[in-house]
């Protein structure tokens, strides 16, 4: 069994869940590299990253450099001595990075490589209508999420899951994938798999033109789409209603597939439902936040809120 010593670099709360695991299971962690404090709120107060607050909880050593080629950086990185670093949400490495541990460099990845490469797997899985998914481990190479696989596992999408719960499930899988990953590697017994050249299904990052809602879209599209984006950063809408155009971000919805005469875009409402028609039926609003407003449940909406008879969204 090998000496283990193991660098962790990762950002967000789902790494937090990673390197707990390891912690908890008493792995040799000799450091932790994590992004730079951030302002943030009205007092612009520096912000640490979940990653940071956790290590620092433990009294584990924490690196946060600006330039991940900075001598300084590479420097300390070197007398940290590890022999394996393990990446989860974090950012690309220099060479110089990657390549400086004897037993490698290894990332999880929140989709069933070569599938879903890229920053937001786990909301394109959903959006895309997927039935599974899954998380990979792979040594780092010079390219986005290439590397060579050690570990798979995947896990069923279920029909009606939102993002923030896949993202839930996945990071605790996530986390019994990275130990069973290192321990391979302590035995020595990682035979690792080369990923073929596939670009079909891929994960670019989210911004507001690839989460803004088309209603051209069949019924089921428009519905992953939606909870593929539930709770974050939330699919959005335009609402014409009488001479005010309102953005709007659409949360939780439902789906009745039926035949209507109504025109595509069209809102009708009831004193109980909120609906949009679209090609093959109607979307019911759950959840919905008006710009400006409080996120609310349709009824509390309908209750304060007028719709007009011609409301429609764009």
């Amino acid at each position: 069994m090998k000496d283990i010593r193991i660098v962790f670099m990762g950002t967000p709360d789902f790494a937090v869940t990673i390197l707990k695991k390891l912690v908890d299971q008493k792995y040799n962690i000799v450091g932790v590299i994590t992004a730079t404090d951030k302002p943030a709120g009205r007092g612009r107060k520096l912000n640490e990253s979940a990653v940071k607050k956790y290590a620092v909880s433990e009294n584990l050593p924490v690196l946060q450099p600006k330039n991940l080629k900075a001598p300084s950086f590479l420097e300390e990185l070197k007398a940290l001595k590890a022999n394996l670093q393990i990446v989860v949400a974090f950012r690309m490495l220099p060479t110089m990075v990657w390549k400086m541990p004897e037993y490698g460099t290894f990332n999880l990845h929140a989709s069933l490589l070569p599938e879903y490469r890229g920053a937001a797997p786990i909301n394109w899985a959903i959006i895309n209508g997927e039935k599974k998914t899954g998380v990979t481990t792979f040594f780092i190479d010079d390219k986005i999420d290439t590397g060579e696989i050690i570990l798979q596992k995947a896990i069923a999408i279920e029909e009606s899951e939102i993002v923030g719960e896949l993202h839930d499930r996945l990071m605790y899988l996530g986390a019994d994938l990275v130990t069973e990953t290192v321990d391979l590697i302590a035995k020595g017994d990682v035979v690792t798999v080369k990923q073929p050249d596939l670009e079909e299904k891929s994960a670019p990052k989210l911004y507001p033109h690839n989460c803004k809602i088309d209603w051209i879209k069949s019924l089921n599209d428009i519905y992953n789409h939606i909870r593929g984006l539930n709770p974050y950063p939330a699919a959005w809408t335009t609402i014409k209603n009488g001479e005010d155009e309102i953005a709007a971000k659409i949360y939780k919805v439902d789906k009745e597939e039926v035949a209507h005469n109504y025109t595509i875009g069209n809102i009708i409402t009831t004193k109980k439902e909120l609906k949009v028609a679209v090609s093959d039926g109607f979307l019911l609003m759950q959840e919905i936040k008006l710009s400006g407003k409080k996120k609310l449940d349709a009824q509390s909406l309908l209750n304060g809120f007028s719709f007009d008879k011609e409301a429609k969204v764009l």
